[in-house]
């Protein structure tokens, strides 16, 4: 799983990935985000479609303003630099899957 800390690593790691990602902003504060990553984590380890990037919104904001993420956790699918798709709240790991393979 990739650990996103600033824009710059946003832009190489995510916009420029020759394979879709899938980015996770998430919140250390959040209670649905904590509730997430077990899943999350299991999903990275067994995923097979695209790496999934961490974003913490605290520690890098511009980014969830940049794409208008309103709540925790959202998950935005990107591929070839731009948003395929896009979900918020607890998914389950199947939900999670499909949304991978869009």
């Amino acid at each position: 799983m990739l650990s996103i800390h600033s824009e710059e690593q946003f832009v190489k790691e995510v916009l420029q990935a020759e394979e879709p990602v899938l980015a996770d902003f998430f919140a250390t504060w959040c209670g649905p985000c904590r509730a997430m990553a077990p899943l999350m984590d299991e999903l990275d380890q067994t995923n097979h479609f695209c790496p999934i990037a961490k974003i913490d919104i605290d520690e890098v904001p511009g980014l969830a303003q940049q794409y208008h993420v309103a709540s925790v956790p959202s998950f935005l699918l990107f591929r070839n630099g731009k948003v395929a798709a896009r979900k918020s709240g607890m998914m389950s790991r199947r939900e999670l899957e499909e949304l991978v393979k869009l």
